[in-house]
């Protein structure tokens, strides 16, 4: 599921950086593609550092690998976004803060559909 969303947001981001390209400029399908990728690659890192086998496979050792994996998410958030706005020229920063807002809203709207395919999964094995 986790790869899924992750695709699905990357591909996002391409579509969006397409749309954006042809009604508003090269400047803005670009800025929008930074944006998007911004928001995938620290969740890509965070996917990983989760899936990653570790040595005590405890409940403790989960919690603490979610807690510096976020955190190490956070700030590679903050570098790519100061990257982009210190390299990148021209930018469009509305773009860009819709290709990041468009995918972080794609790992919510993946988690809601599988919450719901779940619930017909399950009603569909009770016999509902």
């Amino acid at each position: 599921m986790v790869a899924r969303i992750l695709l699905a947001q990357f591909g996002l981001s391409v579509v969006l950086a397409m749309l954006f390209w042809g009604f508003d400029g090269k400047t803005a399908g670009y800025s929008v593609f930074l944006g998007g990728l911004t928001c995938v690659i620290p969740n890509a890192f965070l996917a990983f550092r989760l899936a990653v086998s570790r040595s005590d496979p405890g409940a403790g050792a989960l919690v603490q690998a979610a807690y510096i994996g976020e955190l190490v998410k956070l700030a590679l958030t903050v570098l790519m976004f100061s990257i982009v706005f210190t390299l990148v020229r021209p930018l469009a920063a509305g773009a860009l803060f819709a290709g990041f807002i468009a995918a972080q809203l794609m790992t919510f709207s993946g988690f809601l559909m599988h919450d719901k395919q779940t619930k017909i999964d399950e009603r569909d094995t009770n016999g509902d």
